[in-house]
């Protein structure tokens, strides 16, 4: 079973901190082989969500309050998890949970994702909508969701 904790950075542990920052870079880096400055100054400001199996650090996500990224939305980013521990739900109940999280700290606003291509219909089953063209970002794919609160 999957448990999520979440806390803003200035309450991560020096361990969750370097394990977050060890599987972003696992992934994002030497998995998707996209070299990129993951390091945003962002983290800094944002909450971050860990996901856990039976007490193992699997997942991470951020959520990103509105003006940090995008100046009308909040956000949510960075969801990676292990790759061992995908294909089987835990991906999308890491960002029902953070889809949730930011809509109980931000209830007034719409989110906004940028989102691999790939993974659209994964968004699109959590209530976000594609708008806009497809782009490059660090030379992988992406497009704009949205989540709008009503």
């Amino acid at each position: 079973m999957i448990r999520f904790e979440n806390f803003h950075f200035n309450y991560l542990k020096n361990k969750d901190l370097y394990n977050i920052l060890k599987l972003r870079n696992e992934v994002f880096i030497l998995e998707q082989n996209c070299i990129y400055q993951d390091l945003d100054d962002i983290d800094l400001n944002a909450h971050h969500v860990l996901a856990f199996i039976d007490d193992r650090f699997v997942g991470h996500s951020r959520i990103i309050k509105r003006g940090l990224k995008y100046k009308n939305y909040s956000s949510i980013g960075r969801l990676v998890l292990k790759k061992q521990f995908r294909g089987n739900g835990n991906g999308f109940n890491l960002m029902k949970y953070s889809l949730n999280t930011c809509k109980q700290m931000y209830p007034k606003d719409n989110i906004k994702i940028s989102a691999q291509c790939y993974l659209k219909s994964f968004y699109e089953d959590l209530g976000f909508i594609n708008k806009g063209k497809n782009y490059l970002e660090d030379g992988i794919p992406h497009c704009s969701m949205f989540y709008f609160n009503n």
